[in-house]
């Protein structure tokens, strides 16, 4: 594979383009990769009272609903979203997964997970926040990180 940069001083915006013969396995984890770069410095905008705060997604720990009120964690704070977790879900890159019916998290922050009977508790990295994970998606959640690690 070759890899080939050009400096135009004059581009409104960087473009990364892939020439290949066919669209392998290969090329679609480089695709997702570029993506999930691309997007991890991408800022939503989350609220706490009247105060607009604009965070990068990968300071972000999880996404979990009470009541209807989406609250979103970072190690040190939370914000609260006006969208849904459905509409997270489908604008959030690659390395966030549903976990529950109320909650979404970072797998990129996980720092240890306990199992039992019926759930699964999630610890993140440099944070005291914990997320229970149901037992219906810990299985997908194992092989996300497994697939994950092996990119890397």
């Amino acid at each position: 594979m070759k890899i080939k940069i050009e400096v135009d001083e004059t581009a409104l915006e960087s473009e990364v383009v892939i020439r290949c013969a066919g669209l392998t396995k290969e090329v679609q984890l480089i695709q997702q990769a570029l993506s999930e770069i691309a997007a991890g410095n991408q800022r939503f905008i989350f609220y706490k009272g009247e105060t607009e705060y604009y965070i990068e997604l990968n300071e972000i720990l999880f996404f979990e609903t009470d009541d209807g009120i989406i609250s979103v964690h970072t190690a040190k704070d939370v914000y609260h979203t006006k969208l849904k977790l459905y509409e997270l879900e489908e604008r959030l890159p690659g390395y966030f997964m549903r976990v529950s019916k109320s909650a979404i998290l970072n797998v990129d922050k996980i720092y240890s997970m306990t199992r039992n009977l019926s759930t699964c508790l999630v610890e993140f990295t440099k944070s005291h926040k914990q997320v229970y994970v149901s037992r219906y998606y810990f299985k997908p959640l194992k092989e996300k990180i497994e697939e994950m690690r092996m990119r890397r």
